[in-house]
């Protein structure tokens, strides 16, 4: 089986940070996934203070998944304070070497021999687009990588490695109620420039914070709902695959009809006048 899913899991909170999965349920949870045709699998070096690739390799492994079945995305790039790391400050590390060693380090951490995709977590304003190319060519060529991208990278920050290093995939923060990614060139760069957008947090604050923006659009989320006989978290992620540019956006849940609920997105085609209300809901006012 060839991998493919438009939503992506995220791992984040598989581990320390949050759920605390034990291996069988790590074992269950990707089973499940890959049964309901979710097979990207989103991670950082750093989620669980560099612990939860480890926890999510013993799994794969235990589990005998066949690694084609698969498709993992892991990050790397920021260096936190702690325990794990001899570190006296959080900072980001684009050295050659350092790069080299991260992708090597998730390599035995996920119990695999390559990684899908390798990301550069975050921008640095040290970071030498010639070196992270070397790098990155050389994880290329040792067939430890397969593709290479970045992650919350603006349209000048990426154009800038772009010169040095083919770019495929940016990871952003893109929702209803943060969609700057609209306006301020990164999907449409992505658009012209075939790079794969990826949307952390794609439910943005709808359900998080209560404010005048949440609650105009829950009230619109409301009637659409009825409409379109979908949940209202299913229906933001809709809201996000109608863009042109063929956003992935990645969910963090690990609650399995909420995943479920999340794939019945893929299904709906929102009207185009329904699309608008909901930004319309967003802004605050109509369209310009």
């Amino acid at each position: 089986m060839k991998p493919s899913s438009k939503i992506i899991i995220g791992c984040m909170s598989w581990g320390k940070w949050a759920k605390q999965l034990s291996t069988k349920e790590q074992i269950e949870m990707i089973q499940f996934c890959l049964e309901n045709g979710n097979s990207f699998f989103d991670h950082a070096d750093l989620y669980g203070d560099y612990t939860t690739e480890s926890e999510f390799g013993k799994a794969l492994q235990e589990g005998n998944f066949k690694r084609d079945d698969l498709h993992i995305i892991t990050k790397c790039g920021i260096q936190n304070p702690g325990q794990t790391r001899n570190n006296y400050v959080k900072h980001y590390n684009y050295a050659k070497d350092y790069i080299i060693w991260s992708a090597e380090q998730s390599l035995k951490n996920l119990k695999t021999d390559y990684l899908d995709t390798f990301l550069l977590h975050r921008p640095s304003p040290l970071m030498n687009p010639s070196e992270i190319a070397e790098a990155i060519n050389q994880l290329k060529e040792s067939g430890k990588i397969k593709n290479f991208g970045v992650s919350n990278f603006t349209p000048s920050q990426v154009d800038l490695l772009n010169e040095k290093i083919n770019v495929s995939v940016n990871q952003i923060e893109f929702s209803l109620t943060q969609n700057a990614a609209m306006s301020n060139c990164s999907l449409d760069q992505m658009q012209l420039k075939g790079i794969q957008p990826m949307s952390w947090s794609p439910l943005g604050s709808v359900f998080k914070e209560d404010n005048s923006q949440t609650n105009r659009i829950k009230v619109v989320l409301k009637k659409l709902s009825e409409k379109y006989n979908a949940s209202e978290d299913t229906l933001l992620l809709a809201w996000i695959l109608k863009h042109p540019s063929k956003v992935s956006p990645v969910i963090g849940t690990t609650n399995k009809q909420r995943i479920q609920q999340a794939n019945f997105a893929l299904t709906i085609n929102l009207e185009l006048e329904d699309w608008f209300l909901l930004w319309e809901a967003s802004r605050g006012k109509e369209v310009d």
